[in-house]
């Protein structure tokens, strides 16, 4: 194999010049990216093994290394998880194989930035590029709590991963109960990444009808249906070169998800009505509040998307496993109703009673449910001391026997007790969907039919 023009040869130390480091075994490859970069004003270096990395490595910082994933004594995740471990500052993307998902996912997995798929498309080759020198280290002075309040453990390492995350394009998977502030993980992640300045677009895809999903997600042509007066941009185009968070996404039908997964591998989305495809750069966060591994047992999420979303795992806790955080998160609620109150507004208090409520009571509602709660005590409270009355917190606790839960409905009729049940649970179906009556039915798992004969029986207009 002929040496590359490069090899061997000792370059300057950076001074405001981006240093780019090639590891690929095909010249034409290594020679094409050199000139690519070298046209964006970037040095680079070439190695066509992972030895040849290794050693340019030691002997120059990188501001990135681009390595593809076959080479001739070993692996490009060798170099990948060389550079995780020896030079974390340097992010690291892979060159695969065209559909090669599996190779994708693992270096992901392993610590690299981003991939691009052969045969290397020149453009989404220049947006990695300023997407991967613009990834920030740790910012002083910047607070990686962002809008995540508590201190305790299992939160202080939620705050710690979500720096990490941010440093990468990898796909993250939000799970956690509802509540517990996913969305706003999301947009931490987003924030503090490097792609803060792009857009985010968060999308409940319970909330959106089947039939629509498609021209919502990829966009549609002038014409493509009845009522398509004009051409429209779906979410991937409106996200592009910022972040798709898709909450909600264990509600998104199996047709649907076919074409979602097509259309993160291949980067590339097709308008209803078009016949070409076009290139969009988004990075995906999902969430959701159910169990997704177990709908993936069910047969209602495909297996293969599954893999693809859940690269990295992000958990975030109950409230009722973080209670040492409630005050703090008292403090930050009550502080931002004065605020919204207006001048002139005192900053109210709990007394003892509230406050003892507050830590014996299980919040099935999480974060989310302590924000109601202290907004209804704050209009209901007399003075500047919120009392435990005010709270009116619901007299149960999910934590408690299943022989209270029965005593607790002693009062009522079998018949009764299911419809309540029932009643409550169309409610939150519908609440989660804004009223959407299609989406409700997908959540509640049953069909339209039958939510609507529901819906009349039990009197919900």
């Amino acid at each position: 194999m002929p040496p590359h023009p490069h090899a061997g040869i000792e370059r300057r130390a950076w001074d405001g010049v981006a240093r780019v480091l090639v590891v690929d075994d095909e010249p034409d490859i290594r020679e094409l990216l050199d000139l690519t970069l070298a046209r964006m004003g970037l040095l680079c270096d070439c190695a066509g093994t992972v030895g040849e990395a290794r050693d340019l490595l030691a002997r120059h910082a990188y501001q990135l290394c681009l390595t593809d994933m076959r080479l001739p004594d070993g692996e490009g995740l060798d170099v990948v998880r060389h550079v995780a471990e020896q030079h974390s500052q340097t992010p690291v993307a892979v060159i695969t194989a065209y559909g090669s998902t599996e190779n994708a996912v693992a270096a992901l997995k392993a610590g690299a930035f981003d991939y691009l798929a052969k045969p290397v498309a020149l453009d989404q080759l220049r947006t990695l590029v300023k997407s991967a020198l613009d990834v920030p280290g740790e910012k002083a002075g910047a607070p990686a709590s962002g809008g995540l309040v508590g201190s305790s453990p299992v939160m202080q390492q939620v705050k710690d991963t979500i720096a990490k995350l941010a440093r990468n394009l990898a796909p993250v998977y939000i799970s956690g109960e509802s509540g517990t502030g996913k969305e706003r993980a999301a947009r931490l992640i987003h924030g503090q990444g490097p792609r803060a300045a792009g857009a985010f677009v968060a999308v409940n895809c319970g909330a959106i009808p089947e039939n629509l999903m498609e021209s919502e997600f990829f966009g549609y042509r002038k014409g493509a249906f009845t009522g398509a007066d004009s051409e429209r941009d779906g979410f991937f185009q409106a996200a592009h070169g910022g972040t798709l968070f898709l909450d909600e996404v264990a509600d998104l039908p199996l047709a649907m998800q076919v074409k979602l997964l097509r259309a993160i591998q291949e980067k590339r989305v097709r308008k209803v009505g078009a016949t070409q495809e076009e290139a969009v750069d988004v990075r995906i966060i999902s969430a959701t509040h159910r169990d997704l591994r177990a709908c993936v047992e069910a047969g209602t999420f495909r297996q293969d998307l599954y893999y693809r979303l859940n690269v990295i795992e992000l958990r975030l806790p109950p409230l009722r496993e973080r209670r040492e955080d409630i005050p703090a998160l008292v403090e930050t609620v009550l502080a931002r109703l004065v605020e919204t109150a207006g001048a002139g507004a005192a900053m109210p208090r709990l007394d003892d009673g509230a406050q003892a409520a507050l830590r014996a009571y299980s919040f099935p509602g999480n974060v989310r449910e302590l924000e109601n709660i202290l907004e209804r005590a704050h209009a209901l409270c007399e003075g500047d001391a919120i009392g435990e009355a005010d709270l009116q917190l619901e007299p149960r606790d999910s934590e408690g026997s299943g022989v209270e839960a029965v005593m607790g409905r002693c009062e009522e009729s079998l018949d009764d007790y299911l419809n309540r049940i029932e009643r409550q649970a169309i409610l939150e179906a519908l609440e989660q969907t804004h009223n959407n009556r299609t989406a409700a039915a997908r959540v509640l798992g049953i069909t339209f039919r039958s939510l609507r004969y529901r819906l009349e029986r039990l009197g919900i207009e």
